[in-house]
Order: C-alpha cells, then sequence, then structure tokens
C-alpha cells in the first residue's frame, strides 16, 4: 500500500495551526519576555559580539572565522531579502487568525526566517573553527529558530526552510573559504 502525499493545502492548514499553538504559548509573560530578548539578541547582537570576541581573542584563527562569519552573513542577507521579495509570503499575524505578533517586525515578509538563516549558517562557520562552542551555539540557535514562531513572527515552515537553506550556505561557505584545522578550542 502506497502512502499518498499530503494535499498542499492539509500541510498550509497543518503549518497554520502549529503557528497558533506555538504562539499560544508565548502570551506567557515570561515566555514571552524570554523569547523577545532571544529574537533581540539574534537580531545581530549576538553573533557581532560572538565574531568581535573570536577575533580579538582567537588569534589568526579567531580571525579568520569573523572574517567568514561575516562573509556568510552577508551571503545570507543578500539570499534571504531576494527570497521574501520573491515569495511575499504574509507573516502569520497577518495570514493567520488568533496569531499575535509579540515582538515588531524587522521587515514586511515571513519567508523565509532571516533570524534563523543567520544562525543557523553562522553556526555552521564558527563550529568548522571551534567545534567547543556547540553547547552554546547550538542552544542559542534554537532558541532563536523557535522565538520566530513563539513571537508570531513566521510560521514553522519558514524556519524548517530557512535551517535548511543556512545548513547549505554555511556549508558551502566551508568549501569555498579557508578549512579550518581543529586544534581544541
Amino acid at each position: 500500500m502506497a502512502l499518498s502525499p499530503q494535499p498542499a493545502s492539509e500541510r498550509i492548514a497543518l503549518d497554520g495551526r502549529l503557528c497558533l499553538a506555538v504562539n499560544r504559548w508565548g502570551a506567557r509573560r515570561a515566555v514571552g519576555l524570554f523569547f523577545a530578548a532571544i529574537s533581540r539578541l539574534g537580531d545581530g547582537l549576538f553573533w557581532y559580539a560572538l565574531m568581535t570576541v573570536l577575533a580579538l581573542v582567537g588569534g589568526a584563527r579567531g580571525a579568520a572565522a569573523a572574517l567568514q562569519m561575516a562573509a556568510t552573513g552577508l551571503a545570507a542577507l543578500l539570499l534571504y531579502r531576494t527570497l521574501k521579495r520573491r515569495t511575499r509570503r504574509p507573516r502569520p499575524y497577518r495570514g493567520c487568525a488568533g496569531v499575535i505578533a509579540r515582538v515588531p517586525p524587522l521587515d514586511e515578509f515571513s519567508f523565509p526566517s532571516g533570524h534563523t538563516l543567520h544562525a543557523v549558517s553562522f553556526s555552521v562557520v564558527a563550529l568548522a573553527w571551534f567545534p567547543l562552542l556547540a553547547p552554546l551555539l547550538l542552544t542559542f540557535t534554537l532558541l532563536v529558530a523557535a522565538s520566530r514562531v513563539v513571537l508570531g513572527l513566521h510560521y514553522p515552515s519558514d524556519v524548517l526552510a530557512a535551517i535548511t537553506i543556512g545548513l547549505l550556505l554555511g556549508g558551502a561557505a566551508l568549501m569555498l573559504g579557508p578549512t579550518p584545522a581543529w586544534n581544541g578550542f
């Protein structure tokens, strides 16, 4: 017996239901404040601070990692802005009844999540150079991704697409740029 693929309308409806359920969880004051803070750090503050620390403390290796992260971030910015302009998907608080934007969006459209795309691509590059940062970077990246849905700014599919694109972009940056040699940090 072959399984038939789920119709697009069912996938879209599921995406909206998941978005609404996760967004309602963010109505709790502590949860909303926590994810708003994570989202604000994910605007770039955390990543710029990380690049600065790596460049200042990590010697030539840290400077190379920071430079590769910055180049990857620029590519991610250009890519996600192009995708947003082409897809023009409304944000869930505009297209899904009951979803509330818990913080103001940085731009008009939803697909893909730029915060998530940057977090994933930055983490891929940083972890190739400094794998011992994995507990910090993987936790923060997952929280950034979750924050986008909790705050009502993205559908789960926006975040999943951004994770995929971020993994591909980070991998491409590592293939095209200098290759890190692991030395324990």
